[in-house]
């Protein structure tokens, strides 16, 4: 506390009382180890003096050292969104200094701490915000030089998701509000997410595995929705047909719970199971990667409804 009250301009001092304070929760863990506040607020502090010394070796080190006892803070308390996202920005942090080859793999075990934050508390925001950056930050990245099993407009489109349900829960966030600015356009407008999901027959929720098909979901601030492919430009002759045939829908307001399901008796692929007040929706993925995108946007659809803030995202896809 006395450190971050210091003259901004006396980087010795306030460095040295940091040092200081590192060895005092050293101490604490060595009389304690299981001391879960000394470990999370020593990780704060060393992250503290690393932020002091740029892009250097000994900011390497220091990151590293702040990622071991966000780590080990975890071990302790793994139910912890705080930690969990501080280890998330402490990864990114690191990745700006390490090696190129060793980038990526850094940055996707930041996302995946950014998202396990999100996965114990849907409306932590900071951690929603964090996961926009990172994965904006990999999207440039990818850009440049390659080498990302996702495209960079996938990466952008993900980052777009985030961000936007970030400002849709703190819409008087300046910060939120400019990032917005920057990635509203990079979202499938007029919807917030549109992919590929493996679905059964509307009518026949546990039909055999050959009656499911691959087709486009759209998700946007009120539903969950099946579309014909060509639905923007129906084909006439199968007017009678497509008029005949139902589609899957989930009302946001409808859903209990979303949850990623093994199900032995779903087809290939990463399940996806979305708990509503009418019974269960079962769906497949193509990959748990992209169930992992499923899953956080649905939850934070309809995090962002619970608290009441559906009109502005609603007013982020519609414009």
């Amino acid at each position: 506390e006395s450190a971050d009250n210091v003259d901004p301009n006396s980087d010795s001092s306030k460095d040295s009382l940091l040092e200081e304070a590192c060895k005092k929760y050293a101490e604490a863990t060595r009389l304690c180890p299981t001391l879960y506040d000394a470990y999370y607020n020593w990780a704060i502090a060393i992250a503290d003096r690393a932020k002091m010394r740029g892009r250097t070796k000994e900011a390497e080190e220091l990151w590293q050292q702040a990622i071991r006892n966000y780590d080990k803070a975890v071990q302790l308390s793994w139910n912890s969104p705080q930690a969990l996202n501080n280890w998330g920005l402490g990864l990114q942090e690191l990745s700006a200094i390490v090696p190129a080859k060793d980038k990526q793999t850094i940055i996707k075990t930041a996302i995946s701490k950014f998202r396990s934050a999100i996965q114990l508390q849907f409306d932590f925001h900071r951690a929603i915000y964090n996961l926009g950056t990172v994965l904006y930050g990999l999207a440039e990245d990818t850009s440049r030089s390659g080498g990302a099993d996702t495209s960079p407009n996938d990466l952008y489109s993900q980052s777009a998701i985030y961000v936007a349900a970030a400002h849709a829960l703190k819409p008087n966030y300046s910060v939120y509000r400019s990032a917005l600015r920057l990635v509203r356009s990079m979202l499938p407008l007029p919807y917030l997410k549109v992919g590929y999901l493996t679905a059964p027959p509307a009518d026949d929720p546990i039909a055999p595995h050959k009656h499911w098909e691959r087709s486009q979901f759209i998700l946007n601030h009120t539903e969950l929705q099946q579309v014909n492919d060509s639905e923007s430009a129906p084909v006439k002759v199968n007017a009678l047909v497509e008029k005949a045939k139902r589609f899957i829908k989930v009302d946001v307001a409808d859903i209990v719970s979303v949850s990623t399901c093994s199900d032995l008796t779903l087809p290939p692929g990463a399940g996806l199971c979305i708990n509503t007040t009418h019974g269960p929706v079962f769906l497949v993925a193509d990959t748990w990667e992209s169930l992992d995108g499923w899953l956080d946007a649905i939850r934070l659809v309809y995090t962002i409804f619970a608290r009441g803030k559906s009109d502005v995202l609603a007013g982020i896809v519609t414009g």
